[in-house]
């Protein structure tokens, strides 16, 4: 499906409450063990779409990555990103062999799709569609992401750091942070701060 497409049928979702789309789609948002599915809203929006679920590190739709982000209310009733955005498992083996104009961050980020939600206090509560935008990732930008992978790559390349020398306080725009639960885990993974997913996203609302 081409980006332009995809975003016109995303944009008529907009104010629609996702959970009502998980049922339709039959997409488990809790089990009955209460385990969350925390991939729930993506995958609702890739069936949405007619794309069955894919975790692959090659981009979703082919030239072109989709991916669905959480907003909160402040006490002050303003928007603001609830957490930053998974973009893809760092592997080592290969980050460490391969550049940035080939790497799995650049496929992912190169060209987007961003389905931005307003979400409540718990999985439970409603969860509306706020905006759905498209970008992509050049200019100045792209130099300090690509800055950001670079600084991860010197790193695994290091044989005094290393994998387990990688920590969330790296990079200005995206991190590599402790992917799975605990503080105890050994995976890693690239992670879009707050301040890149702001380049792009308006959290203000129409009055």
């Amino acid at each position: 499906m081409h980006r332009d497409e995809a975003v016109r049928r995303l944009q008529a979702l907009e104010g629609r409450n996702l959970h009502e789309l998980a049922q339709e789609f039959n997409i488990t948002v809790m089990s009955a063990n209460n385990k969350v599915n925390k991939g729930w809203a993506g995958h609702v929006c890739e069936r949405y779409l007619g794309l069955p679920i894919n975790s692959g590190q090659s981009p979703n739709f082919g030239s072109w990555e989709l991916k669905s982000i959480p907003l909160k209310r402040l006490r002050n009733g303003t928007l603001a990103f609830k957490e930053t955005m998974a973009i893809t498992m760092i592997d080592p083996y290969n980050v460490q062999r391969t550049s940035f104009e080939e790497s799995h961050l650049l496929m992912k980020l190169r060209k987007a799709v961003i389905v931005a939600r307003v979400v409540g206090a718990t999985y439970g509560k409603p969860s509306f569609v706020h905006t759905v935008t498209s970008f992509d990732l050049d200019g100045e930008l792209l130099e300090a992401v690509r800055t950001d992978y670079e600084l991860v790559q010197a790193c695994l390349n290091d044989p005094v750091r290393g994998f387990s020398a990688l920590t969330g306080h790296m990079g200005h725009y995206i991190q590599p942070r402790t992917k799975g639960k605990g503080h105890g885990s050994v995976s890693r993974a690239f992670y879009a701060r707050t301040r890149f997913l702001a380049e792009f996203i308006d959290l203000t609302e129409p009055t």
